[in-house]
């Protein structure tokens, strides 16, 4: 009796325990296919909202999703249709395969397979026969299944590769692509239908049929009801809701983005990838776009690139103005490309020469024509301002005072800093940079421009887009706070576009590169950084397309639909910015400047106290501001010299403006600055010679010039004439429309060719100050 006790013991111990040794050795031999292979890639917004997907190798989109990303209605309705046991069972439920068996043997039919969600999965994972010994293979991977994933791991698997019609796999998928909505949004309708469906996702396909796919759907809501899942008052609700006939739609949100995205989640090996990007703020700018680029001509594209000041993140990003336009270049990414950035990165300039102590914000500038060797810049505008500020010089864009300015800071020095700064400047190959770069003669994109621009609301430190949460916080010190303050301060007083209201206090900046190939608008708030470019991504040029025209109005629609937020006011002045009056032409303190010398009082922000002088020179320093010391006799209030023979001098001085500039004065300044003629006691002499007003001679208003005609095979010739004037003192320097033409240091005259027709202004001054304009007309020959 007891040898058979231990026999029956022997059995009930011994055969399962070799059971399982010869299911661990076929585990190990007969490893599961891997149920988390990557294969189609989801790019999500920061809310998990699908951006746009990428099939698979075999067209396959899956959305991939964790079990709380998915209605737990769906899950009641799933787990009640198809495997109520699924949670006690170990991958096989006997009694619903004795159920299955029996109902075959009775009706000489499968009616119902018996198969568990486990079984399920395993078949996805690994398709077999549909006969016995396909059955017993997929019974054998459900128990391995058990035996190294939990139950939650389980059924995600099924939520992320159950067929549900087509190429579609997964309930987020399929969520999206008939209902139009995320799966944790489902109803308890559209939870019953995506739980059926699987079962014949051919036939039950809601754009095909779905009337088939409503029948089976309000089975599944009437067994709910049955098993009390669900009250009989919500399931006749939910009968009531039809099911509609939908299209397969794939998300494109962002699609360019998204497309870069993917290369991020293919190197991280996931399946699905969070970004940064804000869906209402993608909306808003997608919007602004499609209204906007109607306007353009054709061919024309937009970029848009939307940075949260705070964080670095990139809240939208529009790569293009139509993704599917193949007129517009809709699949070139311009938030990437590099193009000349036109007068963008004035800003920076001026910055830079705060922080090394070279300028204020209304230190004295010159905007007059100037030739550097064989590099003559133009302003936009075509025309000359003369006396400029700082301030005035960088809202006007002019781009004679940055040349200049560049010229103190050098080219490479300039570029290096913004590079250090995060901004890369790019040239052609062997090229080095020039002074031509800061009107647009070199490469960026919009995204470094816009890492630039985001230093003047984050205190001089820039920020480097980032498109996932988990990366890195990278920021590059560009300009000191106080630099940075001020130039936005300066930024924020450029009136808006017309049509536009600057009511967020938006600091920003056009550019327009040469040919008007490239158009921006790059702007700050309190909470973003924005930048927009428009033009022709091929390079052609739009002729008239500015920024303040083509790329301002935009920048204004995006900074207007941003949605709100409540963050630090970069308006809130640094310590180290006070506010002083300064006057011209010294640049000097108002404070510390002789009233007599104050010829034109301006407030100026200044950076540690520091009130630099007017900038001298940098070819002529005799043409710099500064003040200039004669002798006059007392008795006559003339100007005298030692070798004059009044008995007594009295020192005086007063101030003077850059000679470039003097032309551009008014009459009022002009007499200010103007010494008096010599006293009749001093020597005769050009240099003493000081009683005749300085005038040109032969030429006024009235004169014409005729070109003469050009001889056959000849090239054209001009009229040649000699500047000459008459009285003034020491040397007289000629400007013709404002650009240096010759300094005649003898009086004897200076001459000078017209090779073609229009008006010139000709203007004279002495080194007194004095000076002499005309307008002359050259005529082409009959």
């Amino acid at each position: 009796m007891r040898w058979q006790v231990g026999r029956y013991a022997l059995w009930l111990v011994g055969v399962p325990m070799l059971c399982l040794l010869l299911f661990l050795l076929a585990d190990r031999w007969w490893a599961l296919p891997n149920p988390e292979r990557v294969r189609s890639v989801l790019i999500l917004a920061q809310d998990r909202t699908p951006l746009r997907a990428f099939a698979d190798s075999d067209g396959v989109w899956r959305y991939p999703v964790t079990l709380d990303e998915v209605s737990p209605l769906y899950v009641q309705a799933l787990l009640a249709y198809e495997d109520r046991w699924f949670y006690q069972h170990p991958g096989i439920n006997p009694l619903a395969l004795l159920r299955a068996g029996w109902q075959w043997l009775r009706g000489g039919r499968v009616i119902s397979g018996g198969s568990t969600l486990t079984m399920q999965v395993a078949r996805i994972l690994e398709p077999h026969q549909r006969n016995m010994g396909g059955k017993l293979w997929q019974m054998f991977r459900a128990l391995q299944l058990e035996w190294h994933y939990s139950k939650a791991e389980i059924l995600t698997f099924y939520l992320n590769l159950a067929p549900f019609g087509g190429p579609i796999e997964g309930v987020q998928t399929a969520s999206f692509a008939w209902l139009h909505k995320p799966a944790l949004a489902l109803s308890h309708a559209e939870a019953a239908l995506l739980a059926v469906l699987p079962q014949a996702p051919s036939r039950l396909r809601p754009d095909r049929h779905p009337e088939l796919a409503q029948r089976y759907r309000d089975k599944v809501l009437q067994r709910m009801a049955t098993q009390g899942i669900w009250t009989q008052a919500v399931v006749d609700d939910a009968l009531t809701e039809p099911v509609m006939r939908s299209r397969f739609q794939q998300p494109l949100v962002a699609p360019l983005f998204a497309e870069r995205m993917k290369a991020h989640a293919v190197e991280r090996k996931v399946a699905r990838l969070q970004t940064t990007l804000d869906t209402n703020a993608q909306w808003v700018v997608e919007n602004v776009v499609r209204t906007r680029v109607e306007s353009l001509p054709d061919k024309a594209s937009i970029g848009v690139l939307v940075v949260e000041n705070k964080t670095g993140y990139v809240r939208a990003y529009a790569g293009s103005a139509n993704f599917h336009s193949v007129e517009r270049f809709g699949h070139v990414d311009m938030v990437q490309a590099v193009r000349s950035p036109g007068s963008t990165l004035k800003p920076f300039l001026y910055g830079m020469a705060l922080d090394d102590g070279l300028v204020h914000s209304a230190s004295l500038l010159s905007d007059v024509p100037v030739k550097l060797t064989d590099y003559a810049p133009q302003n936009f505008v075509r025309h000359f301002s003369g006396a400029v500020s700082v301030a005035q010089a960088l809202q006007q864009s002019l781009n004679i005072p940055a040349v200049d300015m560049l010229q103190r800071l050098t080219p490479t020095g300039f570029v290096a800093r913004l590079r250090n700064g995060g901004v890369v400047i790019t040239f052609p190959e062997q090229a080095e940079p020039n002074l031509s770069v800061i009107l647009g003669g070199a490469g960026t994109t919009l995204e470094d421009l816009v890492r630039g621009f985001s230093a003047f609301a984050r205190a001089g430190m820039s920020v480097k887009p980032r498109f996932l949460a988990d990366e890195p916080l990278v920021e590059r010190r560009l300009l000191s706070a106080g630099a940075a303050w001020i130039i936005q301060a300066i930024l924020r007083d450029i009136p808006a576009p017309e049509g536009s209201v600057n009511s967020a206090g938006i600091a920003w900046k056009t550019g327009t590169s040469y040919g008007f190939r490239d158009a921006w608008a790059v702007g700050v708030s309190d909470a973003y950084t924005v930048g927009v470019w428009t033009g022709r991504p091929d390079g052609t040029p739009l002729p008239g397309s500015i920024g303040a025209a083509a790329a301002g109005p935009i920048l204004f629609d995006v900074f207007r639909a941003l949605p709100k937020q409540a963050v630090a006011n970069m308006r809130h002045r640094p310590a180290e910015v006070t506010s002083t009056d300064i006057c011209w032409p010294l640049g000097e303190s108002a404070a510390t400047t002789a009233p007599e010398h104050c010829h034109v009082r301006q407030q100026a922000w200044i950076l540690e106290g520091r009130v630099p002088p007017t900038l001298p020179h940098l070819q002529h320093y005799s043409w710099s501001a500064g003040l200039q010391t004669y002798w006059v006799n007392p008795q006559t209030g003339l100007r005298v010299t030692a070798a004059c023979t009044a008995p007594q001098r009295e020192t005086c001085q007063v101030a003077q403006w850059p000679l470039e500039l003097q032309p551009w004065l008014a009459n009022t300044v002009l007499e200010q600055i103007r010494l008096p003629v010599f006293d009749a006691s001093c020597p005769s002499g050009s240099e003493y010679q000081g009683g005749a007003q300085l005038a040109m001679r032969h030429l006024d208003d009235s004169t014409r010039l005729f070109l003469p005609k050009a001889r056959a095979g000849q090239p054209a010739t001009g009229v040649t004439v000699d500047l000459r004037a008459e009285g003034g003192v020491g040397q007289h320097v000629w400007l013709v429309n404002g650009a240096l033409a010759g300094v005649d240091a003898t009086q004897h005259g200076l001459r000078y060719t017209f090779t073609r027709a229009g008006d010139y202004d000709l203007t004279v001054f002495d080194t007194a100050g004095s000076v002499d304009k005309v307008v002359i007309r050259v005529i082409s020959p009959p």
